[in-house]
């Protein structure tokens, strides 16, 4: 079978393409040029024509910059700036790395795109990662249902420690030895603010409100702050620890209050996607990558596609822009981001 493989330079896109061809199919690489961070595509690229070279297969530089910024870039700066918790990484997995590049592959006369996603694709379904402590299937579950016949993920069945310790044989991954883990956000170097600080100016101090919008501290300046945040802004007189309810952007504003006040239990959805038929179902969900799974009932509106969760417990720092993922058992069948 002919595969493209996405390949990064890295040890899992480098194992997953060895892993592959050691099983017997003609493999193609791909590096995407997905942002303009200075310096990091010429080192990735020089990375990549190694293990090209290591593996003798042939290697693709692929420009995306444009459909990243429209799909993924812009999204993150324009939430952000709406007030809302941006999730790049689930729209760059739909629209860009099983979206764009997926199509490149096919154009290449490709039958299937590889990745060193940490996920499985079990009967059709985004199945979680035999590695718990790596899996990513949350984030690759806005990905429509009818693209996952087309894309194989060979370390979902894998630890990430036996990946590590079979690419200590690989001579030219000692090489890149000191290579730190990739970065959940690939264009953020430290801070999104740094991102943000490129298209306006983030430092507006302004009035931090209580739930009854009673002015009782000041802050400096609402994009600095996220759902739940408890430091970074003043409240008169404090000496119980407030958090970030809401952010008011067109006020420049703050909502604060205590830890219970962060709690919510029914959570609105949209653009939601569905790997499932039934309009209403129980399962368990995530309302951010780290947070733990909790059971809920819920009811979709496929026209429209919205969705309402209702959770079995309350829930802290739900944040509009993240992803809500439903899962049944270790299969996802629904996502939506948090409106």
């Amino acid at each position: 079978m002919k595969i493209m493989v996405a390949m990064s330079g890295g040890v899992d896109s480098t194992m997953t393409a060895k892993i592959l061809k050691e099983a017997g199919h003609e493999i193609e690489g791909c590096y995407m040029k997905l942002h303009q961070k200075p310096g990091y595509h010429e080192e990735n690229i020089r990375k990549v024509k190694k293990v090209g070279e290591y593996l003798g297969i042939k290697v693709h530089i692929l420009d995306l910059q444009d459909k990243f910024n429209e799909f993924v870039y812009d999204p993150f700066v324009r939430l952000y700036k709406e007030g809302k918790t941006p999730n790049p990484c689930a729209l760059c997995n739909r629209f860009i790395k099983l979206g764009a590049l997926l199509n490149f592959a096919k154009q290449n006369g490709c039958e299937k795109l590889a990745t060193g996603h940490y996920v499985q694709i079990i009967d059709g379904f985004v199945t979680m990662a035999k590695d718990p402590s790596k899996d990513q299937s949350y984030f690759l579950a806005q990905v429509p249902k009818e693209v996952l016949k087309d894309v194989i993920f060979p370390l979902g069945d894998k630890f990430k420690a036996d990946i590590k310790e079979l690419a200590r044989e690989v001579p030219v991954l000692n090489e890149f030895a000191t290579q730190p883990e990739s970065s959940e956000i690939c264009f953020v170097e430290d801070t999104y603010i740094e991102i943000l600080n490129k298209h306006y100016n983030t430092n507006l101090p302004g009035n931090v409100v209580d739930k009854n919008g009673k002015v009782i501290g000041r802050h400096q300046g609402y994009m600095h702050y996220t759902i739940g945040k408890r430091r970074g802004f003043e409240v008169f007189g404090a000496h119980e620890p407030h958090f970030v309810l809401k952010i008011n952007a067109d006020k420049n504003e703050i909502v604060v209050g205590s830890k219970d006040d962060l709690a919510q239990k029914i959570v609105e959805l949209e653009n939601v996607n569905l790997f499932i038929d039934e309009d209403e179902f129980e399962c368990e969900t995530k309302i951010r990558y780290r947070s733990p799974k909790l059971e809920a009932s819920v009811k979709i509106d496929k026209q429209n596609k919205t969705a309402v969760v209702a959770l079995s417990q309350n829930a802290l720092g739900v944040a509009q822009g993240q992803l809500c993922v439903m899962y049944d058992g270790e299969r996802v069948i629904a996502s939506g981001f948090i409106k």
